[in-house]
């Protein structure tokens, strides 16, 4: 899909047709990609698994962001090739967290949650401090988290500073 090529090309993972990317120097991402199973195909348990992404490597630290994504305990020890698609959900976003990123990019990342985490998504996206990019079919988040709507359609870009539905009703 399109959105997703775009999230990319930011990213750096696929080169675009023409023209260039240039983030300013003190903007720092993190990237929530649509399909991240590639991400999880090793025996590594979570601990070790979130630990390759971190500069901190002590134990106590990473466990502390998996916790807050709910991985306590033993949970924390499970491998990483038998996640549930919501546990890989949470553990992408413990990675994101572990960034300190100033700019996230999100690519459908109410996929696989249940009620109550996507929830917990939506209120950590309205409180984060620096900026989103997201893309969602999800319309709750959508008008709750946005307060700029850009669509990129066939008939080219519209650009506006303000919440979902009122863009919907501005169509």
């Amino acid at each position: 899909n399109a959105i997703t090529m775009l999230f990319k090309i930011l990213m750096g993972e696929e080169q675009p047709d023409s023209g260039e990317v240039r983030w300013g120097v003190t903007i720092t991402t993190a990237y929530f990609p649509k399909e991240h199973d590639a991400y999880f195909q090793s025996k590594l348990n979570l601990v070790d698994w979130l630990r390759q992404y971190s500069e901190e490597k002590e134990e106590g630290f990473i466990r502390g962001f998996l916790g807050r994504m709910l991985f306590s305990g033993e949970e924390a020890l499970k491998e990483c090739n038998v996640l549930s698609g919501g546990e890989k959900v949470r553990c992408m976003l413990s990675r994101m967290m572990l960034s300190g990123a100033n700019v996230l990019l999100f690519d459908e990342p109410t996929n696989h949650l249940d009620l109550e985490s996507i929830t917990s998504l939506n209120n950590g996206m309205i409180d984060f401090p620096g900026a989103l990019l997201f893309t969602s079919h999800d319309h709750q988040l959508t008008q709750t988290v946005a307060n700029r709507v850009i669509e990129i359609g066939p008939d080219g870009m519209a650009d506006r500073m303000m919440r979902y539905d009122d863009y919907l009703e501005e169509k």
